[in-house]
């Protein structure tokens, strides 16, 4: 079978992994796990289907096939498919695992007989049907192990499952021959496998497949499966995840004699494993055939222990039970890990979901999980009014060398790379205590103790725009109702706003808008002359640099030279605003006709050499990753280090519920509770020594929100707004006004001062304005 892997190639790797200690292949393993998968094991919680126990295979280690006479029915029925879905979509389950024997139909009369009188044509046809109804009817997404696969095969089943799974088990072929575990199984010869394998790699389905080990085969056979899987995989992009299962004898069956595998020939496979598919493959390991022995399974590499059910048995290993969640979460932070759950599809597949799920399971796969692709453990989205989640420090003692790295590297003030900072954003449990706590120390030495506020007023001129981003639910062409008809308030109604917020204490408007078709660059100085004619000593904080753009553009003037004249009317510094993404391939996806990255950093660069200072922004949470944060973070801080414009940095989690992307589908549901508490930490770790102010929306958060980014990171509650409307109608709750008195309680609360500054960040002396019941 050479044409399935290098056999030069395998010998050498036996050699390699032969003439080295198992305990440094284990320390060499563990190395690669940490650097691909940090500190994290991940599993799924599953409900196990065994959608028939007949099989035409008749392997000699298998005690799930069963004959006709055993069993009540050749096939559950679609009602008792649907009442174990239910049972797991109430136990808080994910998955549905079909698993099933091969092609019964071919071997059995009386299952030919079941599929005809329901009109299937074929098990594969009634795997199809259930699987169509656990998705209709439950919130669990299908894994199905159906056998050996064609084409076809896999054109029908993926649009009615998340991922789909076979053994390759061996690529022995001398397995199947007389005397062997194989023998009399046809859907067991490693070509047959090995295609079926390649052809859902051609399907581009997520697919499990991995080594059964310890019926009969030597180390160089394990390695030549190792090296075929690594083949295919490197080919095809699509093996979510390999599985090193250990054999174990059981009665009543043929190699019932046989001794179970020894734990240290599983651990040399598992490490095998690793350093032959290398860091970024996901290993697993199920933890119920070693029970009490996972911290030597997650030394040799392993970090996923796939499936594990609080309702239903292994029907494979009915021996061996699944081990309850909370002791397998005692066990792993034990081997100084943390136990997160996942998908049925793999985190690496859910992030490029676009490519490896069928467009009907999608919405479903984005609003399940984070920017990792790990499923959401914890109910808090960002403009909700959720109460912000109370982390406990971790227990768990295992740290992430590179996030350990990183943290050294910027405590001594080094510049971090774009791998580094989007390695902080992986952080778990005593890292991630450690991220916040460098973020907390660099706030403190760079600004103090002060929580600053500015007193100003937002002025959102108009809702109608041209521009179609996919995530806006402010401009013109809601469906909400209730935001009102499309506006265009003129100069009269913002010179009576910008009077009634001096009235009230302000010292600046923050003007944005849409951009309205009728606007041009005149409109924009037309703005700005209005305010200072109304109140000259107001700041003029306005126009994002996609107005900035679309004002220089339809009067054919540079970016300077217009923002010289802006400047020249009165404009005193730029919101950051519609920075989203400073990446074009998501701006693309979310803002395809908005000025690209370039043209933002050009706007807000010509802003600053002509004197005018600016804030910036990141709109984080929807389809990005951390890779992508890392990318902003650096360009705001390259051009920051070029120009010295920027005054502070605003994370703007996504505010998913009316964003009309979201209600397509398009998007994940804003960022998780961790991502943006390791935003506001981050962030101020990156851009420490260029940017000294980190501010926290508490239009965005709430106010507890805001208390923990403050206590991240972040030393800045922007303003008091008066009046909020882009958030609000994206289905923000936490209001358009908080009060002087309110964020002085709120400082309070963890300690800290509460002090008024200018937009430039001066800050006053004078006694703050008690703005609590301004409305």
């Amino acid at each position: 079978m050479d044409q399935w892997w290098d056999p030069e190639d395998a010998r050498d790797w036996l050699d390699r992994l032969e003439s080295r200690p198992l305990a440094r292949l284990m320390a060499e393993a563990e190395a690669l796990t940490l650097s691909g998968h940090g500190t994290v094991v991940t599993y799924s919680r599953k409900v196990f289907i065994p959608l028939t126990r007949l099989c035409r295979d008749v392997c000699h280690y298998c005690t799930f096939a069963q004959r006709p006479s055993q069993l009540p029915a050749p096939y559950l029925d679609l009602d008792e498919v649907l009442a174990i879905a239910r049972a797991g979509e109430q136990a808080g389950c994910r998955e549905a695992l079909f698993t099933l024997g091969d092609r019964p139909e071919d071997r059995y009369r009386v299952a030919r007989e079941w599929l005809d009188a329901r009109g299937f044509a074929s098990t594969l046809d009634y795997v199809a049907a259930a699987a169509a109804m656990v998705l209709r009817e439950t919130g669990l997404l299908p894994h199905l192990n159906p056998g050996l696969m064609d084409a076809a095969d896999y054109a029908a089943l993926r649009p009615l499952s998340a991922s789909m799974g076979l053994m390759l088990e061996s690529t022995a072929e001398r397995l199947c021959a007389k005397g062997f575990a194989h023998h009399g199984s046809p859907d067991k010869a490693p070509r047959a496998r090995l295609e079926s394998i390649r052809l859902a790699g051609e399907a581009r389905v997520p697919f499990t497949t991995g080594l059964l080990i310890g019926i009969g085969e030597t180390r160089a056979e394990r390695i030549e499966a190792l090296l075929a899987i690594r083949d295919l995989h490197a080919r095809y992009g699509h093996v979510q995840e390999v599985i090193i299962q250990n054999f174990r004898a059981k009665p009543d069956t043929l190699m019932g004699q046989y001794g179970d595998l020894p734990l240290d020939e599983h651990l040399w496979t598992i490490a095998a494993a690793r350093l032959i598919l290398g860091p970024q493959m996901t290993i697993q390991a199920p933890p119920n055939l070693r029970a009490g022995e996972l911290a030597g399974l997650v030394r040799a590499g392993v970090n996923d222990w796939g499936g594990v059910s609080p309702v239903t048995p292994d029907h494979v290993n009915p021996e061996a039970p699944w081990p309850h969640l909370v002791k397998l979460e005692t066990e792993t932070e034990g081997a100084g890990r943390h136990l997160r759950q996942r998908l049925a599809i793999g985190p690496a597949f859910a992030r490029a979901v676009e490519t490896w799920a069928d467009p009907a399971l999608q919405t479903c796969i984005r609003r399940a999980v984070d920017a990792r692709g790990l499923l959401r453990e914890i109910d808090w989205h960002p403009g909700t009014g959720a109460v912000a989640p109370d982390l406990l420090p971790s227990l768990v003692t295992g740290r992430d060398p590179q996030i350990s790295v990183a943290l050294g590297l910027a405590e001594q003030g080094e510049e971090l790379t774009g791998r580094q900072v989007a390695r902080l954003f992986t952080a778990e449990g005593r890292d991630f205590d450690a991220v916040c706590r460098l973020a907390d120390e660099l706030r403190q030495d760079r600004v103090g103790d002060a929580v600053t506020h500015v007193v100003n007023r937002n002025i959102n001129y108009t809702n109608i725009c041209l521009y179609r981003c996919g995530f806006c639910a402010f401009s013109k062409g809601s469906t909400r109702s209730e935001r009102g008809p499309a506006y265009n308030i003129d100069h009269a109604e913002i010179t009576r706003r910008v009077v009634e917020a001096r009235e009230r204490g302000a010292s600046e408007v923050c003007l944005q808008g849409g951009i309205h078709p009728g606007f041009d660059g005149h409109t924009y100085r037309g703005i700005v002359a209005a305010v200072k004619a109304a109140v000259p000593d107001m700041h003029v904080h306005a126009f994002s640099p996609l107005e900035v753009h679309h004002g220089a553009t339809t009067l054919g003037l540079s970016y300077e030279d217009y923002l010289a004249g802006l400047k020249q009317a009165g404009l005193a510094t730029l919101p950051g605003t519609a920075a989203e993404i400073l990446s074009d391939d998501i701006r693309r996806q979310i803002c395809p006709d908005k000025i690209m990255t370039d043209d933002w950093l050009a706007v807000m660069r010509a802003a600053h050499k002509v004197g005018l200072k600016s804030t910036a922004t990141i709109m984080f949470g929807h389809v990005e990753t951390y890779d992508h944060w890392a990318v902003h973070l650096l360009h705001i801080r390259r051009l920051q280090q070029e120009t010295g414009g920027f005054t502070e940095f605003v994370p703007l989690p996504f505010v998913h519920m009316e964003a009309p992307n979201w209600r397509k589908g398009q998007t994940r549901s804003g960022p998780t509770w961790r991502e943006t508490v390791l935003m506001h930490a981050v962030a101020r770790i990156a851009l420490d020594g260029a940017i000294a102010n980190i501010q926290a929306s508490w239009v965005k958060l709430g106010p507890d929100g805001a208390a923990t980014m403050l206590q991240s990171g972040a030393n800045d509650l922007g303003g008091i707004l008066m009046d909020e409307s882009i958030t609000r109608a994206a289905g923000g709750v936490n209001g358009q006004l908080f009060g002087v008195a309110e964020m002085r309680a709120l400082a309070g609360r963890i300690g800290r001062p509460l002090v008024e500054r200018t937009t430039t960040y001066r800050l006053k002396v004078e006694p703050v304005h008690d703005l609590e019941n301004v409305s």
